[in-house]
């Protein structure tokens, strides 16, 4: 009982940032200019950024069972893309309940130990939180006239004084603080080792770190960077979409969708249901730094993110719904042949 409350009560906090940030985005936004632009958005070049993301969804499923291969276990591709479409879907109502999901899934159609296929989950997001330190890497490189002196002006900021000169007390206090909460953190994890969120702190970063090196243990490495590289350069197209389907927004080249893609993904990772409020402030305070007026950067983010979340609601329902269907005539075929 105790864990369910807890779960809930994590739930409605992240729901509450989640609505709190989309509220911080809207307080001050012209709604009629919004809901024209959306309105008189060209819906046509959704078309070919819902393909987009399917495939790349698909990319998803074959990479994780390129991962599930050195476990002797080679489920079925029609599977594995359900279970994938429904852990999207479920994580829409309660954030990392689709991981979950899907293992259990894939367990029961697959004859796949769910517990098994945990690692797998693992060295996934490993490889996504990796991925997207590299695309952001990328995009302060591609674009550092914009992106990169708006981060490093951030970042010097912090250490200039009221007259723009260095302030060496600033540096000094910086330098004193982060020592000091590395050392506040090596003495709580020496202290507090037998708390449970001290271990699963722990187990959470040395997972990421297995996850990274259990690459090494996958037979077909170049297939799976391939795969890894395709998903990001689907989503990247798929955004690139959203800004030919805005009025007046066609012109912005691909390295403005770069960036969008690239902050509109930290925004996600903000544990909010679905990335709701957090991808539309992220998406938002980026094109800022293009010139793009705040209401024209909240339509695009609120464009893309409608079609996403379409896209998981209406597939992963269907997934729901076709799986036990068609796993149904795959057992009565194999009951024919026997």
């Amino acid at each position: 009982m105790g864990k369910k409350i807890l779960g809930l009560l994590k739930y409605f906090l992240f729901l509450g940032l989640g609505i709190f940030l989309l509220w911080l985005t809207l307080r001050k936004s012209n709604w009629e200019e919004i809901k024209n632009d959306i309105v008189t958005a060209n819906f046509i070049f959704l078309i070919p950024a819902t393909i987009m993301l399917l495939v790349s969804h698909l990319s998803r499923a074959v990479r994780w069972k390129i991962l599930m291969e050195p476990l002797g276990y080679k489920p079925s591709l029609i599977n594995t893309f359900l279970a994938v479409m429904i852990g999207y879907w479920a994580n829409l109502a309660v954030p990392r309940l689709g991981e979950v999901l899907k293992c259990t899934i894939l367990g029961r159609y697959e004859k796949v130990p769910a517990d098994k296929l945990v690692g797998t989950i693992v060295a996934e997001r490993a490889f996504d939180v990796a991925s997207l330190v590299v695309v952001l890497t990328l995009t302060v490189i591609l674009q550092y006239d914009l992106v990169g002196e708006y981060a490093s002006g951030m970042i010097s900021s912090m250490f200039h004084n009221k007259n723009g000169g260095t302030s060496f007390k600033k540096i000094l206090l910086i330098l004193g603080s982060i020592i000091a909460v590395l050392f506040i953190i090596g003495f709580l994890l020496k202290r507090l080792a037998h708390f449970s969120f001290i271990q699963k702190t722990k187990t959470f970063i040395k997972g990421i770190l297995q996850g990274l090196t259990s690459v090494k243990n996958i037979k077909n490495k170049g297939w799976f960077f391939f795969h890894t590289v395709l998903i990001w350069v689907l989503y990247l197209l798929s955004t690139y979409m959203g800004f030919f389907a805005m009025k007046d927004m066609s012109h912005y080249g691909i390295t403005t969708a770069f960036s969008a893609l690239t902050f509109g993904s930290i925004g996600m990772i903000v544990p909010s249901p679905g990335g709701i409020g957090s991808y539309q402030y992220a998406v938002q305070q980026v094109l800022l730094l293009y010139g793009i007026s705040a209401e024209k950067g909240l339509s695009l983010g609120m464009l893309i993110w409608f079609a996403q979340t379409g896209i998981v609601i209406i597939f992963g329902t269907l997934s729901f719904i076709m799986l036990p269907v068609i796993n149904r005539s795959k057992n009565e075929k194999s009951r024919l042949h026997l």
